[in-house]
């Protein structure tokens, strides 16, 4: 379940959406790790064949959330993997379908990675601040990665409404609530520093 004000991504390539990754390899009977970025995690098991960024196509016998609690983090079996040898073969390797097998969005807010990356992002003033690089998840809900207009290191900020109040993908266009110092670097306190 979502939170309020969330949005749902999805990943993308070509006519291809990125569906998933395969992680490490889990135990010793080739089950592996896997990242989901199906809205539920476990419909990626779904979809047969998923087409592969080594060339393969695989399918999921089996799908289970792996411990830890992250709800994306699945323990998966994999038709033909049957050693931990062939599972840690998989580590890395992108997981496919081609967009016209998806369902279409169930909601307003939900939107494939590929629509988003490389959109220029404006202030709610209209001026253009970035462009979003990447929208990575690290369990507390989506981020846009935003590079700045002008050079610099990256800024992260939360994927809802209230950051994000804008998406338009037809007009490419992302309007974010962003704070001022939004590309600033952290600064440390006096009383954080160590004393020599």
């Amino acid at each position: 379940m979502r939170g309020e004000g969330s949005r749902s991504v999805l990943g993308e390539r070509d006519n291809l959406v990125l569906v998933g990754e395969f992680g490490r390899a889990h135990g010793l009977k080739g089950e592996v790790r896997l990242k989901s970025h199906t809205g539920d995690p476990r419909d990626i098991a779904d979809y047969k064949p998923l087409q592969a960024s080594n060339g393969r196509t695989y399918s999921l016998k089996t799908v289970r959330s792996a411990p830890g609690g992250t709800p994306d983090l699945l323990i998966a079996a994999v038709d033909g993997i049957t050693t931990r040898e062939a599972a840690e073969a998989l580590n890395r390797v992108q997981l496919f379908v081609e967009r016209d097998k998806l369902p279409p969005p169930d909601e307003e807010d939900e939107f494939l990675l590929a629509d988003l990356i490389g959109l220029p992002v404006q202030n709610e003033a209209g001026e253009v601040i970035g462009t979003i690089i990447d929208v990575p998840n690290y369990g507390g809900g989506d981020l846009l990665e935003i590079a700045p207009a002008q050079r610099g290191p990256t800024a992260f900020l939360p994927f809802t409404k209230a950051f994000v109040p804008v998406v338009d993908i037809a007009a490419k266009r992302v309007v974010a609530a962003a704070p001022d110092d939004l590309f600033e670097p952290a600064k440390s306190s006096p009383d954080s520093e160590d004393e020599a």
